[in-house]
């Protein structure tokens, strides 16, 4: 597609890819760049410095910045400290925070993530404008899996074992707000419903590896066990995020170009000088241990991570560094080490950056992770095609040696689908094609279905002892067995109100118009339409429960799939 006068968000712009990014985007001219950053002082210098490479261009850039993974009205202009650890501060918030990712998705968790008033203009500054293009350069599988369950839950089996006071409900929430994969499948939701309602045409994830391209004998962790479980974790998360990127590459509706670049190096370099080492935004303070002040490794508390050990000296720690963005200020021998033969090695921000901007573009650059993946997968095959009416051939005759119609056990899911198949399969065995469901009143048809249901116990049985119930036709009753699946009709009820059976008719309809729609001599593509040829669904041909229910998820729920 092309970037010129389109709106451009980039995710994490100040950061080392993302501000390359924004240079690369900036000579196809959009209409706007809009830079996030974590914090507003890292977004304004990004905009600024980006405005300061070409004085004179009439791209709109802006600033913004805040926490993608938490809601809008929990950002602060404040520069100190994280903003999700004032979140796990406060009670009230905290409580949300879970609700925010456990919850099932609403309107309301939705509308107030930032990341999707940033995708679809309503942040504050945007002007309601959405984004035509996103590109995410976070390292979200880092920003994820550093929040570290392990040391949570680590610190909760101490306070156990030394018998502490334990805030039971504030613990409990700690260890869910840091769970990973929550988090990841919400961001991803999210992401999804912004997208689609801003209308965004294309969207580039920059992913990791998580390990620099190196494998479970990686030397580099934070001093825990090697391989580090923070550092897998990180993978791990990376991992799934590729996967959660690939689905939404397939889901009909969305974006129409949908890419992953995936580094597997180091990436280096943004900056180079000398001046004050800074971790995390924060100077490293020199501390002093003369000889005589040496702690005896006889005392326990020597050993302590953290304490009030050696003597400040005012001073902070300034040398030569390397900028090495996500990964922060390398020293001359540690940058020299990381990226030496058969070691991270690295890539240069300018060389991804290129890539995404291509890829953007529609160019092939060979280094699209879900690209590679679709090469790469087993999907439907021709022989599997082939031998699927042998299949339901033999399926049918056992039915008939046993008499029995096999309908659905509600093991496959959901319990619409289960639902969908047994009403399809009251109007075959009331009504026996799809001419003679449409020829009936609704209300006919409810009285009808309401006396077979009544007189033949062996089928009331079979649907309610799977967990879906049946609503009689007045609406105010309901058959149920144990156990139900659905809390609600159109998830999972086989429903007989006059209503539910209209809207059956209604289906059926659709369904014979576009059988009739497709001619038999006309092109190849237009039998892909029906899922089964036409014949199948003449007017006074029998009901195929499953076909039709396959139909409906295709044309009805827009449930198809979005690549062979």
């Amino acid at each position: 597609m092309d970037i010129q006068g389109k709106h451009v968000l980039v995710i994490g712009g100040y950061g080392l890819v993302g501000n390359a990014i924004c240079r690369q985007i900036l000579k196809h001219e959009p209409a706007r760049l809009v830079v996030t950053s974590l914090r507003q002082g890292e977004a304004e210098q990004a905009a600024e410095n980006l405005r300061a490479d070409d004085p004179k261009t009439s791209v709109e850039i802006i600033p913004v910045w805040g926490d993608m993974l938490l809601r809008s009205e929990w950002q602060t202009d404040e520069e100190d400290g994280h903003p999700r650890i004032r979140i796990l501060a406060d009670t009230t918030k905290r409580r949300r925070l879970v609700g925010d990712i456990i919850d099932e998705l609403d309107e309301e968790i939705l509308e107030s993530s930032l990341l999707y008033q940033m995708i679809t203009g309503k942040m504050k500054g945007l002007n309601g404008k959405p984004a035509d293009i996103v590109i995410d350069s976070v390292n979200t599988a880092t920003a994820v899996a550093y929040q570290n369950v392990f040391a949570t839950a680590h610190r909760l089996q101490d306070a156990i074992v030394q018998t502490a006071k334990i805030d039971w409900p504030q613990e409990v929430e700690l260890l869910l707000t840091s769970l990973y994969i929550p988090q990841l499948v919400r961001h991803l939701q999210i992401l999804h419903e912004a997208m689609w309602h801003a209308g965004t045409q294309a969207y580039v994830k920059v992913g990791t590896s998580g390990s620099g391209g190196m494998g479970f004998n990686i030397p580099y962790t934070h001093g825990e066990e090697r391989p580090s479980r923070v550092l897998l974790s990180k993978s791990a998360v990376a991992g799934a995020q590729t996967m959660l990127t690939w689905l939404l590459a397939r889901t009909p509706g969305g974006p129409t170009v949908v890419k992953e670049i995936k580094p597997t190096a180091a990436i280096a370099w943004k900056e180079m000088g000398f001046g004050p080492i800074r971790s995390k935004g924060q100077p490293f303070e020199l501390f002093d241990c003369p000889v005589e002040m040496a702690y005896p490794l006889s005392e326990t508390e020597t050993l302590e991570p953290r304490g009030e050990f050696g003597k400040k000296t005012g001073d902070f720690l300034e040398s030569v560094y390397i900028d090495t963005g996500e990964n922060g200020l390398f020293a001359v021998g540690e940058f020299t080490a990381i990226t030496s033969l058969n070691q991270m090695e690295f890539i240069t921000p300018e060389e991804i950056a290129a890539n995404v901007v291509t890829e953007i573009l529609g160019g092939n650059t060979g280094r699209d992770i879900l690209a590679a993946l679709d090469s790469a997968t087993m999907g439907p095959s021709y022989r599997a095609g082939m031998i699927r009416q042998m299949a339901l051939d033999r399926l049918h005759q056992l039915e008939d040696d046993h008499d029995v119609d096999s309908v659905a056990f509600e093991i496959l899911g959901p319990p619409r689908l289960s639902k969908l198949l047994f009403e399809g399969y009251l109007l075959k065995r009331q009504c026996k094609t799809i001419n003679g469901v449409l020829s009936q009143q609704p209300e006919t048809l409810a009285a009808e279905l309401l006396e077979m249901i009544s007189s033949d116990a062996s089928l009331r049985q079979q649907i309610l002892s799977i967990g879906v119930p049946i609503l009689l036709p007045d609406g105010k009753r309901l058959m149920r067995g144990p156990v139900i699946k659905s809390e609600d009709a159109y998830h999972g009820w086989v429903d007989m109100t006059p209503a539910n059976l209209a809207q059956w008719q209604q289906w059926l309809k659709a369904l014979r118009e576009m059988a009739r729609g497709i001619q038999p001599d006309g092109a190849s593509g237009g039998f892909d339409q029906s899922v089964r040829a036409s014949g199948i669904w003449h007017e006074d041909d029998s009901i195929d429960v499953g076909e039709i229910a396959g139909w409906l998820f295709t044309h009805e729920d827009k449930g198809w799939r979005g690549k062979a």
